[in-house]
Parts: C-alpha cells; structure tokens; sequence
C-alpha cells in the first residue's frame, strides 16, 4: 500500500478543521467539518480497503484488471441522485402549481429549492453517470486499467463531496445565484481540484492505452472534461470577502457578468449535456446493439463540428440585452449551423440499429437509448429554431424554455444515462443479467409518458405566456397584468407536475431493479419472444 495517499488526506482534514475553527458563519462551520470528516475518514477507508486499489494492477489471466470498483461505485451514486434529483424536481413543480407548499419556511421555499434540484440532476446524478461511464469506456476500448492508483476514488469521494456541500449551501442560502454556477467561492476550488485530477486519471489512462486507435467516445469525453474545466474557471472568477466567510464578490461587473455567464455558462449545456453523453451513446448503442457504429466517418464529422460551433452559441441567451448586435447574430449564426451536425450524430446513432431494429421489441435497455438518440435530434432542432431573434422573443424567459430544457435533460440527458446505468449494473455486480428486464420496460413506459406531458405542456404554457405579455390594447396598454398570465397558467403546472410524478416514479422503478440486480437476484417472468409470433389465422372474406 502507498502511504502517499495519507499526506494529502490529512492535509484536507486539518483544512477542513481551520476552516471550521476560524469560521465567519454557521455554513462555513458546516462545509469545515465536512471537509475534515473527509479527509480523516479517507484515511481509515483506505487502511480499511488495504490492497483493493492500490498499488500495481493484479495479473488477469488473459485480460486486463480493470478498476471496476469505482465504476460500482458511481453506478450506485448515480441511481441515488437521480431519484433525489427528480423528486426535488417534483416538489417544485408542485409549489408553482400550489404555492402553499412552499410553507414558508427559508429552506423549503422555490428559490432555494430550484438550484438543488438543477445541480442535483445535472451536476449529482448526470455528472456521476458521465464519471462512471468515462471510467468504464476508456479502460475498455483502450485495454488498460485506470491510471492512477487511488486517484480514481479521490476523484468519485472528492465528486460527493462537492455535490454535499453544493446541495447544503443551496438549502441554506449560500449561492453565487448564476445559473450553472450556483456554489460559492470555496466549493468552486474543491471542484477544480477534483477536476484536475479526473482530467489526468482519464489522460493518463489514454497514455498508457495498448491499442493505437483512441476511439470516438474518448475525444467527445475529453472535450467534455477540458470544457467544462475552461468554464467552470472563467464564469467562477470570484473575490472572497474573507478565507473563512462564504461570501464572495464576482470578479465581472452587473452587465459583464451577466454576459460572462451565458456566453460561458451555455457550455454547460453544449458539453456536459451534450459533448459527455455524446461519449455515452457512442459507446454504449453499439455494445447493447451487438452493431457497428454506422459511420465512423461521420462520428468525426460529428465531433469536430460540435466542438467549434458549440462554443460560440453562447450569445443565443443574450439576444436584446446589452450585448453588441454582431456578438447577438454570431451566436444565432452558430447555433443555427449546430442543427445539422447534431442531426448528423442523431442519423449516425440511429443508423447503427441497421439490421438490429428487431432487438427494439424484445430489449428494453435498447429502446431507452434509441428513444434518448430521438430526444437529441427533436431537442437539437428545437434549440437552432428558439436562437431566432425573432422565435427567441416569444419564447425566451417564458415556459417554452423549460419545456426544451427537460425535453433534452429529461428525454435525452435522463434516458441515455438510464441505458448506461442498466448495462453497467449486471457486469459491475458480477449477476448474470439484470434483475428484471419488465420493469425495465415500465421504466421505459413512465419515463416517456412523463416527459412527453412536461414537456407538450410546457410548450404550449410557453407560447400562450409569451403571447399574453405582449398583447397589448388599442390604448398602447398592456392587455394582462403579470398576475393574469399566472393564472392562466396553472392547468399547465399541474400537468407538468403529474409528468414529473411519472418521471420520479421511472427513477424509483430503476433504484428497485438495480438493488436486486446488485444482491443477484432474477425475477421470475415471461421472457420477451425472440422471434415474431405467427400470424393468427383469419377467415376467407
């Protein structure tokens, strides 16, 4: 066992403690101890789990020692957040339709709320799915064990305890309120230097690869990787008032910040919600599909084109602000030219079911990752159309908005990784297959139903509030008080919200199927038929 690891263990304890010692507020207090609670019992998990990770690779007779432990690891802390992420999901879209649940109280109320439940699907259960995946894909398609030793724990504990500090300070009104970017100053260094760090565990574990070719999904999860380091630093740039206080002042000012913050924080959506899960569908279609990708060719196509256009749509959010008009066309510009490679990507990752669409009736993992391929191609479609200067002014800041926003991370972002999730699970857990393929297909089921009644709702609660705030009378007068357009809107929150039940419902069905995956059990069921039934006959006519 290296003892290297200890050092900086106890360095992150007796931070931790100082922090906690010299605290300006309660919260910080709070985020000291955590941190002194993870580097102390750090210490004890590893002299606990002597000779499971570290050290060299243990020989495989013909094969590799894949470090798969960590890949459990996230399977299980990506099932966790996903259902803690959704049901937040589900109580505030509940509050919207009843406000009376807000009961309140400071730490119950929307606005504390809403940023959990974004960074607790985006950043917890979406960020863990995105590590998994990355860890499993790269030591498979590049023959090698993860490098690093113990580095890829640090990674996947350091990760948690980000999300733990991220998600308390929320609840507790700790906020840099940008969106995408919500944890204070001292949160945001922890993140970057877990960041750091996967960066090389993931360059590292290329560097060491035994096949010459870096396959596909590795360039769209480094981009990811590298991106998301870019952002999270520019659009992060803070000064705090003091080393022990939570609060800090953002380095860009009133309108500067605001343009920082979409121009860097869309990227969040272009790699993180794209670019990584990208690296998933790449990966994980072909293996449940037993196909080929359809076109490598065209998988590079893909990649290039996303990664230079993606970067500047940025100033699509910003459209009638302070922004300079040319920088507001650039950004329509791009994200216009992003339709067809997105498309591209969508008809290569469907394409790959070519001579496998028979497998759609009898394997439900298959049919979550198809459909999420479906929710890339409607959402990166609908995303070009809402840049429009002209659509954008309908329909920006208004329902519709909400509605593209979950049609991507609900339909594509949530369903992909599902398929992740379901594949992992059998092989991480040594079981034979997954637990129930059935429920599988209910989760499917719930899922898609859900998603479809948030989103239809949301798109049509958007055009009718975009409508009604510039409807004016022959007066020159606005024709529906705010309150107006609040009313109105409330059949469509209810509905939204019953998606959301259905959604949260899916999320539970999963954690099920994957814990008795995990204990090895099958359920006894009527198997899916492999080949089609024969015809009934029918009398002459």
């Amino acid at each position: 066992m290296s003892f290297l690891i200890f050092l900086p263990l106890g360095l992150i304890g007796l931070l931790g403690l100082s922090l906690a010692a010299g605290a300006d507020d309660a919260v910080m207090y709070g985020h000291g101890l955590l941190m002194a609670a993870f580097g102390f019992l750090g210490i004890f998990w590893v002299i606990a789990r002597d000779g499971d990770m570290g050290g060299p690779a243990k020989a495989v007779p013909g094969g590799v020692n894949y470090n798969d432990g960590v890949i459990r690891a996230g399977v299980v802390a990506s099932t966790f957040w996903g259902v803690v992420g959704f049901s937040v999901g589900l109580v505030i879209a509940l509050q919207l339709a009843f406000p009376v649940l807000n009961f309140d109280l400071p730490w119950t109320n929307f606005g504390r709320l809403r940023p959990l439940h974004t960074s607790a699907v985006i950043f917890a259960f979406g960020g863990n799915v995105l590590m998994m995946t990355s860890f499993h894909v790269v030591q498979r398609t590049c023959q090698a064990r993860l490098a690093g030793g113990w580095t890829p724990w640090f990674v996947f504990w350091g990760y948690q305890l980000f999300l733990l500090m991220a998600a308390s300070g929320y609840v507790l009104g700790v906020t840099q309120s940008k969106e995408y970017a919500e944890p204070e100053w001292y949160v945001d260094l922890w993140l970057t230097i877990v960041w750091v760090v996967y960066l090389l565990v993931f360059m590292g574990t290329l560097w060491r690869r035994k096949e010459p070719h870096i396959y596909v999904a590795n360039w769209f999860y480094l981009a990811f990787i590298v991106t998301i380091a870019m952002l999270h630093i520019v659009n992060n740039l803070a000064v705090p008032i003091s080393l022990t206080s939570t609060k800090s002042y953002v380095l860009f000012a009133g309108v500067q910040d605001a343009l920082t913050q979409w121009w860097y924080g869309h990227n969040a959506v272009g790699f993180f919600l794209t670019a990584g899960f990208l690296g998933i569908m790449y990966y994980y279609v072909p293996k449940q599909a037993e196909r080929p990708v359809y076109s490598y060719r065209l998988s590079i196509v893909h990649f290039w084109s996303l990664i230079f256009l993606y970067i500047w749509a940025g100033p699509h959010h910003l459209h009638y602000t302070a922004l300079p008009d040319w920088a507001q066309t650039l950004g329509m510009t791009f994200s216009i030219m992003l339709w067809m490679p997105s498309w591209g990507g969508m008809i290569n990752g469907l394409m790959t079911l070519s001579g496998a669409w028979d497998k759609l009736r009898t394997d439900p993992v298959l049919r979550l990752l198809a459909i999420s391929i479906a929710f890339y191609g409607m959402s990166t479609f609908e995303g070009p159309l809402m840049s429009i200067k002209a659509v954008n002014g309908l329909s920006h800041f208004t329902d519709w908005t909400i509605g593209h926003v979950h049609s991507g991370a609900l339909g594509w972002v949530g369903m992909v990784s599902f398929g992740a999730i379901y594949f992992l699970a059998p092989r991480m857990f040594a079981a034979e297959k997954l637990y129930s393929l059935r429920l599988v297909s209910a989760h499917f089921w719930l899922a898609t139903v859900g998603i479809v009644l948030y989103a239809s709702a949301m798109w049509v609660s958007g055009i009718m509030q975009g409508l009604m705030w510039r409807a004016y009378d022959s007066l020159g007068f606005l024709e529906y008080s705010f309150a107006e357009t609040v009313e109105a809107m409330h059949p469509f929150y209810v509905i939204r919200a019953l998606g959301g039940l259905l959604y949260v419902v899916g999320g539970l069905v999963m954690a099920w199927n994957v814990y008795q995956t995990a204990q090895g059990r099958i359920r006894d069921e009527r198997p899916y038929e492999t080949t089609p039934a024969a015809p009934a006959t029918a009398p002459a006519e």
